[in-house]
């Protein structure tokens, strides 16, 4: 009698694991891809932030010398040195710069990072587009934007 019960309790119990990996699924999953999604934000947030703060850093002593080929403008050289610390990242937020310096209006011209001894600001607009579509409806169009920026003085050069 007592065998005859536990051969049907034990069937009974077959496939419970299953119907509980079902229910609890789709929540791990979601807070997984949650966190992941999260982590990356601020990844991507920290890098550009280091990037902008390098290129701020070459800025202040006026070189040009990462300049594209054939142009020695400033602008162009501190944009250049902020896409290379930006581990590949700086094509992929839709970069918007702006260096403004004292009375300027922040547009992209030789003398947008100001003249020596006058303080500055570099600053990018960003966004980052979210991989989880159960994240995107907490953003405005599924992209985490985001300001970056660094101010610093210009060295006397």
């Amino acid at each position: 009698m007592q065998a005859a019960c536990r051969t049907r309790t034990k069937h009974s119990q077959r496939g419970a694991s299953a119907v509980e990996f079902a229910i609890v699924a789709p929540l791990v999953f979601f807070l997984l891809f949650a966190v992941i999604d999260l982590c990356v934000m601020f990844w991507v947030n920290l890098t550009m932030q280091h990037a902008v703060r390098e290129g701020a850093r070459y800025a202040v002593t006026g070189r040009s010398d990462h300049a594209p080929q054939g142009s020695a403008q400033r602008h162009l050289a501190v944009i250049e040195k902020i896409r290379e610390n930006s581990m590949g990242l700086f094509d992929r937020v839709s970069p918007r710069i702006n260096g403004v310096s004292h009375g300027d209006n922040g547009q992209y011209h030789t003398g947008m990072f100001g003249t020596p001894g006058q303080v500055f600001v570099l600053r990018l607009d960003g966004s980052w587009p979210l991989m989880t579509p159960m994240v995107q409806p907490f953003f405005q169009d599924g992209t985490y934007r985001f300001s970056v920026a660094a101010t610093m003085r210009n060295e006397e050069f």
